[in-house]
């Protein structure tokens, strides 16, 4: 029996944990918890071995969780991949791998202490002036519970609470004067979603009921309704309207005429209406589509790591290609995976697949609670769910024999996770398929430039669609300039003139208009006229938006809503009536959002039926749904929103798309920023004319020569990537290089600038070979969320050289202590801000 266990932890740091195993032993991949740091955390063993610490006595494990390994050795195997390839500590990469947390219940044990003892026994005439902040009843409450914990047994939480009244702001007010100690606790728990069901006892043949009161028989009468069985909480609702006390079901419990049981909580999909059209898997598939899936089948029958690229239009129909195999998949006995960019395309995918596949379905992404996942993680997990539809952490869906890996939209930046670890869920996926020797398809209209590269070397097989389904046409594009329409109206308008025709026609024709306008809010600058001062967020060096009210009271003043608000840490602000710089009155609000298109599409089309979608109105999973529910009924004529429109919506009554400043865009110091604006425009033009009526599409620039607006609109992905591979050519930028981006940052400006020195003193001293190291220079973002921030971006041609500058860097920022936690390594950074 191995006498000890490596265990990786969810910390910062670059290294395992070596336990001593107590007792039960547990298995590589299974969860433990163990001390650490004065808590008790839940980690996952990577290693069994009888080696002893040589510089310390290793403590036990307090407790395992699993009997079995809860990750399988491939996933183990990912993990320690995604630790390497992005220099993530192996702990919180793992962590990641575990949607669940709801089985680990973590609270606080509180103990007295020395200092806690002295107020005690010296008693209240000496303490009272050191509380003197406090009130008379607080004080009081100190005192219970320093009696409470006199004997020095250490107590949870919850007991405090019920014996002395002590909230938690008391306690941790009494463990900062050190009148008590407290440690983390952590325990398992059942995280099973359950709930009651009360039935209908069936009576002994012969056997009599009791004389019964009017309330028992009425509940007897409403169970009997509804054949002997009914959910407590419906019943109880029920009763309530009847005026049936609730302690009535309780003694028909005891009198053994119903029988109250746990049951357990099914999960619901969602899923949109059909609206009468079909779904994917329904459709015929055309000879492009047969021949897409023949490739697909024909690679997952043959066996081993098959990596596809499937290209095709908007409008093609990738999604009943993506059916169709999976359907294969499951007929071979393996299951398969479909990662979506975006949680709002996640309850409609998933629908129409429980519509295709009924119960083999699973769900997985962050709109979950935490007691959700972790029910679907066991059911894929116990090979109950085949099929398994999610967001980019769905990628570690612990699948049982995988076949098929999907990434739909593969070229969406939502794939790449901005904080630790930072991975990118179709590398992943790809890596993820190789070590299961499975198939794996990237699908998009629209590829990212290293997936294109990857199918012109070779390394991808490629499969091209270049019709749309039914043979309907891509639809015509119309450029927009709107440095001519300036010239022509004399003052900035948001919506161009031909845009308003071509919106009033549409909806005079009883058919449906999307109009982009790709930034949320109102107005997204707020400037000072008489001194140029923006208004900031005091937490980030960014400038805040602001977001108008709904509607005005009958005076004029704005209801509240209205407000300033930070995009990227949510601080939120009034509206200062005057500059808080120099106090003039003359503030100017700039930039046109999201809520500002509503109002003014609402004035220009007062009949129209107008919706928005933007992160202010879609914030839960069930706020997508009903949206585009509405949209496919018709409720809706005229949809107004961010890049969520963009997205793979199949509305048949779209016939007109307008894009209005999306080549914001191409002035944004960012490489990718070409690709980005093609992509958008190309996938929301795709909105257009996907039922039996003929889409257009008009954009509106100021760049209408742009190599990415030109081709964009005459729908030539293959001419765009020969123009931009030229300049990545030239510059040295993916896909003909590699890079990372490495951030140093702390709440300290001078502590952040002064390491971000360090090491450009230690790179240039070290003279990397192979390496470009551009910086330090201060981030785009120079503060964000309070935190100061430096960058170095690394560029080099092979990834191997790259990966030993990181680590010989992170080697060296620890030899000269600049904490983990303070330096953010991003390799294949998708974001340089």
């Amino acid at each position: 029996m191995p006498a000890f266990c490596d265990v990786a932890l969810p910390v910062p740091l670059d290294q395992t944990f070596t336990y001593a195993v107590n007792g039960q032993v547990p298995a590589v991949g299974a969860r433990v918890l163990v001390p650490f740091a004065g808590q008790r955390l839940m980690g996952v063993v990577v290693k069994l071995h009888d080696l002893a610490p040589a510089e310390f006595d290793a403590k036990p494990v307090q407790q395992v969780l699993d009997l079995a390994p809860v990750l399988p050795g491939e996933l183990m195997k990912l993990a320690a991949w995604i630790a390497h390839y992005y220099c993530a500590p192996l702990g919180e990469v793992l962590r990641g791998m575990l949607p669940l947390a709801a089985e680990v219940k973590r609270q606080f044990l509180y103990r007295i202490a020395e200092a806690g003892r002295r107020v005690l026994y010296d008693g209240a005439a000496k303490g009272s002036s050191r509380r003197s902040k406090l009130t008379p009843e607080e004080q009081n409450r100190e005192y219970a519970v320093l009696n409470y914990l006199e004997s020095g047994e250490p107590a949870k939480m919850g007991a405090l609470r019920s014996a002395t009244q002590a909230n938690k702001a008391l306690l941790e007010g009494m463990v900062r004067k050190k009148w008590l100690t407290r440690e983390a606790l952590a325990e398992e728990r059942d995280a099973r979603r359950t709930y009651r069901v009360a039935a209908l006892v069936e009576p002994e043949a012969g056997a009599r009921l009791p004389k019964l009161n009017d309330n028992q028989l009425a509940v007897m009468a409403e169970l009997a309704a509804v054949g002997g069985r009914l959910p407590v909480r419906d019943l109880q609702v029920t009763l309530r309207e009847a005026g049936v006390p609730e302690s009535t079901l309780g003694t028909l419990v005891k009198r053994g005429l119903v029988a109250v049981s746990e049951e357990a909580e099914d999960f619901h999909l969602g899923g949109l209406a059909s609206g009468g059209k079909k779904h994917a898997h329904e459709h015929a598939l055309n000879e492009e589509q047969m021949e897409a899936v023949g490739t697909i089948a024909a690679a997952m029958e043959k066996g081993g790591f098959r990596p596809h690229l499937l290209f095709g239009v908007t409008g093609s129909g990738k999604t009943a290609v993506y059916f169709a195999a999976m359907q294969r998949a499951l007929d071979a006995g393996r299951s398969a995976l479909l990662l979506v960019p975006e949680i709002g395309l996640t309850p409609a995918m998933a629908g129409q697949m429980h519509a295709a596949f009924a119960g083999e379905v699973a769900l997985l992404h962050s709109q979950l609670t935490p007691d959700e996942r972790a029910e679907q993680w066991h059911r894929i997990r116990r090979g109950e769910a085949r099929i398994v539809v999610g967001t980019r952490s769905a990628v570690f869906a612990p699948m049982v024999r995988l076949g098929l890996v999907i990434v739909d939209e593969e070229h969406d930046s939502s794939y790449k996770q901005e904080e630790t670890p930072r991975y990118h869920g179709r590398d992943v996926a790809v890596m993820r398929a190789k070590l299961n020797e499975a198939t794996v398809v990237l699908g998009s209209a629209t590829p990212s430039l290293e997936s294109w590269a990857n199918a012109e070397r070779g390394r991808y097989h490629l499969i091209e669609m270049h019709k749309r389904v039914a043979n309907r046409p891509l639809p015509a594009v119309e450029l927009v300039d709107m440095r001519a329409e300036f010239q022509q109206v004399g003052k900035e308008e948001i919506f161009s003139r031909r845009l308003i025709v071509e919106t009033q026609a549409t909806l005079d024709r009883g058919e449906q208009a999307i109009v982009l306008l790709n930034r949320r809010g109102y107005s997204f600058v707020v400037m000072c006229r008489s001194c140029g001062e923006k208004i900031e967020c005091e937490n980030c060096a960014i400038s805040m938006t602001y977001h108008k009210p709904v509607a005005e009271t009958g005076d004029g003043m704005a209801q509240p809503g209205q407000r300033l608000e930070c995009h990227y840490c949510g601080f939120r602000r009034t509206v200062p009536t005057t500059c808080p710089k120099c106090q003039s009155e003359h503030l100017y609000f700039m930039g046109v959002g999201s809520q500002q298109g509503e109002e003014r599409l609402q004035e220009i089309f007062p009949g129209a039926r107008i919706g928005r979608m933007d992160r202010d109105t879609v914030r839960g999973r069930s706020d997508m749904e009903r949206l585009l529910t509405r949209l496919h009924a018709g409720e809706i004529n005229l949809l107004v929103g961010t890049q969520m429109i963009a997205k793979g919506h199949d509305i048949h009554g779209v016939t007109l798309v307008g894009v209005v400043g999306a080549d914001f865009a191409l002035g944004l110091p960012d490489f990718r920023a070409a690709e980005r604006v093609f992509q958008l425009l190309t996938q929301v033009s795709g909105r257009a004319g996907r039922g039996e009526l003929p889409g257009k599409v008009l954009v509106q620039t100021y760049h209408p020569d742009h190599y990415a607006v030109k081709f964009a609109a005459e729908h030539n992905y293959p001419g765009f990537v020969a123009k931009e591979m030229q300049y990545r050519r030239w510059m040295h930028y993916p896909p003909f290089a590699v890079l990372a981006n490495v951030i140093v940052q702390s709440d300290r400006l001078e502590e952040a600038a002064g390491w971000a020195a360090t090491l450009g003193r230690w790179f240039q001293k070290t003279g990397l070979v192979g390496i470009k190291v551009l910086g330090p220079a201060a981030a785009p973002i120079t503060r964000l969320k309070r935190i100061y921030r430096f960058h170095f971006v690394l560029k080099a041609e092979r990834r191997q050289v790259l990966g030993d500058a990181l680590r010989a860097m992170m080697r060296h920022a620890e030899s000269v202590e600049i904490p983990r936690r303070n330096l953010v390594v991003d390799v294949d950074a998708v974001h340089l801000m």
